[in-house]
C-alpha cells in the first residue's frame, strides 16, 4: 500500500480534472484522489487509464467509475474490472446513459452478474458459430436472435443473451449448442405444427416435456456425438427422465407429436417434472401465427416460381398447367427429396423453391395438390411475393428503424475497445446515369485505351522463365556450372538443372471502393468515373474478377455503400450506365464500409484479393468526433481486419496531404498520392498494373 502523500493526491487530482473536464459542482475529486493517493502506483495507473477510456464515451460514467474503483479493485481482479468498464460502455451505446449508469454504481450487483458472465457464453459471440451449424442441419434456414430466454416462432430461434449455467466456458458454450439444438428439432420435427386450441387449459408444461422427451430421442438418432454431450449436461444439472416417461420414448417416436396431445390425459393434475436446461419456453401461440403467415407466403411464393417456369418452357410449346412431385429420395428418418415433373421430364428448380418446398413440407407434411397449379397473373397480392426486407429507401421514413441492414463494430480508439454493432450500414441499387458517357470517355482517351490494351494483352499472356527445375525445355547455364563446381569439389550434385516457361494463370479479385463523398463535387467526380472506365476496359483484358461500388454516408447509423458491379456481372450496358451514375453525395465514414467490403473479398475464391479505394481525402463524417484522430484509428483498425483477413488494402488518393496520414493507414508501400486530380485517368490503369505483377 503506498503511503499518501500530498504531492500524489494533488498530482492525481490534477489528472483526474483533466480527464473529466471539471465543470460540475458535483465533481468531487479531491476526495477521490485522496483516496486513490492510498494505492499501489500500478493501480493508480490501471484507475486512472480506465477512466480515462470511460470519459471519452460520457464524463458521467468515468466519474462515477472513479468513485467506485478503489472498493472495486479490492473485491475483483483487474481482467473482471475491464468487463466491468467494458460492459457499462458497451450499455451506454446500446440503452443510453441509465442503464451504463446503474451498472457502474450496483457494484454488488455486478460482482454477481459479472463472475457469471466471465465464465458465460455470450450470445454476441457464440451466434456466428451456431450460426454455421445450425445453416448446416436438415430444415428451413432459420436465423438466430437474442432474447431473455430460449424459444422459437419457426423461422427464428431466439438465445439467452448469456448461458452462464455452468462454471466453466466450454460446458456453456455446448449448453447454448443444446438450446439451439433442441429449437431446430421442434421447428423440424412437427412440434410446432399444433394448433395450440387442442391444448386444454394448464396442459402446455406436459406438452413441452413430452416433446422434449421425443426430441431428445430424435436428436440422439441424428446427432448421437451431440447428443452425448447433452446427456453429461444433464447429468451435471440434476436427474434422468423419470421411468414412467422414459418408457415412452419408442411410442412418442413412432406416433410424433401427435402422440404426444393424446398421452396428455394420462397426466392431468400432476406436476411437470423438471425439464433439462436446454428446453427453454415453448411459445405456441407465438409459433401458430407465425407458421399462418408463413404458409400463406410459400403458397403465393411457390405458385408464382411455377408460373415463371412454366412461362420460361411455353417457348414453341403449350403452357404446362400443373406440374407434378416425384419424390426422389425415400428415408425414414429425414425428408423425403422431391423433384419437379412435367410430361415425366424432371424439371430444374432454383434453390430458392426448393427451399420453398422444404418448407412447406416441415408445415403441412407433403405439398397439396392445388400448390402445383402454377398461379394466375396477378392472383396474388405482391406483398406475399415479396421478400420481407424492407426498401433501403423506405428505411428512413418516419420514424428510425434498423430492419434489412448490416451491423458493424467501430473501434473507438479513447476506450481502446469496439463499440459493438455500431454503425448500420445499407446495400443501395445506384440509379444510371448518362448512357453514352462510357463510350464518350473511351473516345476521349482513345490513345490511351489502345496503349492499356496493348499492355494489359502484353501482360496477360506474360510467361515466366522457372528457373533450377528437376525437369524442363533448357538447361539453366547457371545452375548447371554451380552444380559441376559441387561435383569438382566432391560434393553431391543437384538435380534442379533444367528452366522451363510458365504460364502465368491470373487468379484476382479486386473491389474498388469510390468515394461519392460531397468533397468529390465537379472534376473530382468526373475524373473517378472517367478512371472507372479506363480500369473496367483494361480489366476485361485482363479477365480478373472485379466489382464497383461507392460509398458514402451520414452519421453512423446511415452508413451506405452503392453497387455499380459485382463480381458476377459482366461489363452490361446497365453497369456502364451505373458508373456514369456515380455522384457526390455526404461524408467519408470509412470503417463500416471497408468491413463490409472486406466481409463480401472474403466470400470471393481467388488466391490474390485486393481492396483498392479511390478517394480524395482523410476519413470524415458529419459526427465530430469521428473527424480527426477517431476516424484515422477506425479506418487503420478495418483495415487491420482486412490484411487479416488475407486480403490487401490500397489507396489511389488525389489528396496532398495524403502523405502526412496515409502511411499511418495503409502502410508506406500501399498508396499513391496524385497531386494533379486530371491524371487520375491516365495513371489508374498503370497503377492496377503494378499493384498486381
Amino acid at each position: 500500500m503506498s503511503e499518501e502523500t500530498p504531492s500524489t493526491a494533488a498530482r492525481i487530482g490534477r489528472l483526474l480534472d483533466e480527464i473529466l473536464e471539471v465543470e460540475f459542482s458535483f465533481l468531487h475529486t479531491g476526495e477521490i484522489a485522496a483516496e486513490l493517493a492510498r494505492l499501489p502506483s500500478d493501480q493508480q495507473k490501471l484507475i486512472l487509464d480506465w477512466t480515462r477510456r470511460m470519459a471519452t464515451t460520457n464524463v458521467q460514467i468515468a466519474y462515477q467509475f472513479a468513485l467506485r474503483a478503489r472498493e472495486a479493485l479490492q473485491r475483483m481482479e483487474n481482467e473482471m474490472l475491464s468487463d466491468w468498464c467494458l460492459h457499462a460502455m458497451d450499455l451506454y451505446d446500446a440503452e443510453g446513459l441509465r442503464p451504463a449508469l446503474e451498472v457502474i454504481r450496483d457494484l454488488e450487483g455486478y460482482l454477481e452478474s459479472g463472475r457469471l458472465r466471465a465464465a458465460g457464453a455470450l450470445f454476441e459471440e457464440v451466434a456466428p458459430v451456431l450460426g454455421s451449424f445450425v445453416q448446416g442441419l436438415s430444415g428451413r434456414r432459420l436465423q438466430l436472435e437474442a432474447d431473455e430466454a430460449a424459444w422459437t416462432d419457426g423461422e427464428v430461434l431466439y438465445l439467452p443473451q448469456v448461458v452462464a449455467v455452468f462454471e466453466e466456458a466450454e460446458a456453456n458454450f455446448q449448453l447454448c449448442k443444446a438450446m439451439a439444438t433442441h429449437l431446430w428439432a421442434r421447428t423440424r420435427y412437427g412440434t410446432l405444427n399444433v394448433d395450440p386450441a387442442r391444448l386444454e387449459e394448464g396442459t402446455l408444461p406436459w406438452f413441452q416435456a413430452l416433446e422434449t422427451l421425443r426430441l431428445d430421442a430424435l436428436v440422439a438418432r441424428e446427432l448421437p456425438g451431440l447428443h452425448r454431450q447433452m446427456v453429461a449436461l444433464q447429468g451435471r444439472f440434476g436427474g434422468e427422465w423419470p421411468g414412467e416417461l422414459a418408457d415412452l420414448r419408442e411410442r412418442l417416436l413412432a406416433g410424433g407429436a401427435e402422440e404426444s396431445l393424446r398421452l396428455l390425459h394420462r397426466f392431468a393434475g400432476r406436476p411437470p417434472p423438471r425439464l433439462p436446461p436446454w428446453a427453454g419456453e415453448m411459445r405456441l401461440q407465438e409459433a401458430w401465427a407465425a407458421r399462418r403467415g408463413r404458409l400463406l407466403r410459400d403458397e403465393a411464393r411457390f405458385r408464382e416460381a411455377l408460373r415463371l417456369i412454366a412461362e420460361e418452357m411455353a417457348e414453341g410449346e403449350r403452357r404446362p398447367q400443373r406440374f407434378e412431385l416425384r419424390q426422389r429420395t425415400e428415408s425414414e428418418h429425414d425428408l423425403p427429396e422431391l423433384e419437379l415433373v412435367h410430361a415425366d421430364q424432371v424439371v430444374p428448380v432454383p434453390e430458392q423453391v426448393k427451399q420453398l418446398m422444404i418448407s412447406i413440407q416441415l408445415d403441412l407434411t407433403a405439398i397439396p395438390e392445388e400448390y402445383l397449379q402454377p398461379a394466375g397473373p396477378g392472383e396474388y397480392d405482391a406483398a406475399l411475393l415479396r421478400e420481407e426486407a424492407p426498401d433501403p429507401d423506405e428505411v428512413w421514413a418516419g420514424a428510425y428503424h434498423e430492419e434489412g441492414a448490416f451491423f458493424y463494430d467501430e473501434w473507438d480508439f479513447g476506450r481502446q475497445s469496439y463499440r459493438k454493432n455500431w454503425c448500420v450500414l445499407r446495400e443501395h441499387e445506384l440509379k444510371p446515369g448518362d448512357a453514352a458517357f462510357f463510350e464518350r470517355t473511351l473516345a476521349k482517351y482513345r490513345g490511351l485505351v489502345k496503349s492499356l490494351h496493348r499492355t494489359f494483352e502484353v501482360l496477360r499472356g506474360e510467361d515466366r522463365v522457372l528457373r533450377r527445375q528437376p525437369h524442363g525445355e533448357e538447361v539453366d547455364i547457371d545452375a548447371f556450372v554451380e552444380a559441376w563446381g559441387d561435383r569438382q569439389m566432391g560434393l553431391e550434385m543437384s538435380d534442379r538443372l533444367f528452366s522451363r516457361l510458365h504460364k502465368d494463370e491470373r487468379n484476382i479479385a479486386v473491389l474498388f471502393m469510390v468515394d461519392m463523398s460531397g468533397s468529390t463535387k465537379g472534376w473530382i467526380n468526373e475524373a473517378e468515373r472517367e478512371a472507372l472506365v479506363l480500369l473496367a476496359q483494361s480489366l476485361e483484358i485482363l479477365g480478373d474478377r472485379y466489382a464497383i461500388y461507392g460509398f458514402s454516408g451520414w452519421a453512423r447509423k446511415r452508413c451506405e455503400v452503392y453497387r455499380v458491379k459485382d463480381f458476377d456481372q459482366p461489363l452490361s450496358d446497365e453497369v456502364k450506365a451505373s458508373i456514369a451514375g456515380i455522384e457526390p453525395r455526404d461524408y467519408t465514414r470509412m470503417g463500416a464500409p471497408i468491413r463490409h467490403f472486406t466481409r463480401m473479398l472474403a466470400e470471393v475464391e481467388a488466391r490474390t484479393k485486393l481492396l483498392v479505394t479511390l478517394s480524395d481525402g482523410k476519413p470524415d463524417d458529419y459526427d465530430h468526433y469521428y473527424r480527426g484522430e477517431y476516424g484515422i484509428e477506425d479506418t487503420r483498425q478495418a483495415l487491420f481486419e482486412a490484411r487479416m483477413a488475407g486480403i490487401h488494402p490500397y489507396c489511389i488518393t488525389i489528396d496532398r496531404e495524403g502523405a502526412d496520414y496515409l502511411p499511418h493507414l495503409y502502410g508506406k508501400a500501399s498508396y499513391v498520392v496524385l497531386d494533379d486530380v486530371a491524371r487520375l485517368p491516365l495513371k489508374v490503369s498503370d497503377i492496377y498494373r503494378k499493384i498486381t505483377t
